[in-house]
């Protein structure tokens, strides 16, 4: 049986990649500030996956005889209060800051699509009752709820979580309970309930696949803020503890008592944070001008 023979078209496909590159191009063009904020994400997500690879030492392993070392060749970034490598430590730390913000981000933001979607759809009394549950909840600064979560559930990485979380999902629930408002007067919306489809079935099929748009900016925005709730739990001595490398850690070590003497040491880590944040934001600035159509125009 003869073999059937594959042409490849080798101008196709530079012409596809020339187009794809091109794309890319004019996204940066209008979208400077949302590519540098791309940069900064893409650049953590590499540290944290490759920490292994890229890191001269272990985070963990203190060395006495080279406690606060001022940045060298051997120690780029210094050495902190316990002999520790800095550079390595805010390595490693990338990936408890993307872990917390990132697991925060998409349940508080997952959690908020489905009490949103939900609260607008069934609306009535369903819709009064959760809405005044959810401006209990958005009384509150979110570091005031998350100091009062992690102080009843304790410390550690987990209620840390659970902490930062709640305050995310409210704040969804009122922005999709926006958009999805709008979509259940939409008539397709009237002919599923026609046609006998169960309200689960309109919700996960007609109702929320049309509010990702504010789901995936919010998304974007828990990230950088669940970062931000995290450094400050850990600096407070609520967040992660010692010796797991965490950027809010590193300041509550060294961002007083030696803020003189050896500054590279709350320096850097404060950097580090200021970035992540403020990479996130920009990302998620520019991904809402790129799904909102009266936005994308400008």
């Amino acid at each position: 049986m003869a073999t059937p023979e594959v042409y490849i078209d080798s101008e196709g496909l530079a012409e596809d990649q020339r187009s794809l590159l091109g794309k890319l191009a004019g996204l940066c063009r209008r979208q400077p500030l949302g590519a540098a904020g791309a940069l900064v994400v893409i650049a953590m997500i590499v540290m944290a996956v490759f920490a292994n690879l890229i890191s001269p030492y272990d985070p963990e392993l203190a060395a006495f005889e080279n406690m606060l070392q001022a940045p060298n060749a051997d120690y780029w970034f210094g050495t902190d209060q316990f002999g520790r490598d800095i550079l390595t430590r805010l390595i490693y730390g990338a990936r408890t800051a993307l872990f917390v913000g990132f697991t925060c981000a998409f349940i508080g933001a997952t959690g908020g699509l489905v009490l949103g979607v939900a609260s607008a759809y069934f609306g009535g009394r369903f819709d009064l009752i959760l809405q005044r549950i959810m401006d209990v909840f958005m009384a509150f600064p979110l570091i005031i709820l998350a100091l009062a979560v992690v102080a009843t559930l304790g410390t550690g990485i987990q209620n840390v979580i659970i902490a930062i979380t709640i305050p995310f999902i409210p704040q969804c629930a009122r922005v999709v309970r926006s958009s999805a408002l709008s979509i259940r007067e939409i008539p397709y919306v009237d002919a599923a309930r026609a046609c006998g489809f169960s309200d689960l079935r309109i919700i996960l099929r007609h109702m929320a696949p049309n509010v990702m748009a504010p789901y995936l900016i919010m998304l974007t925005t828990f990230v950088g803020q669940a970062i931000l709730l995290e450094a400050s739990l850990s600096y407070l001595g609520l967040g992660v503890q010692e010796p797991t490398p965490a950027w809010g850690l590193m300041l509550q070590g060294g961002a007083e008592e030696y803020a003189e003497s050896a500054p590279w040491v709350p320096i850097f880590p404060g950097i580090a944070i200021s970035l992540a944040v403020f990479g996130f934001n920009l990302f998620g600035d520019a991904l809402r001008d790129l799904l909102d159509p009266k936005l994308r125009n400008r």
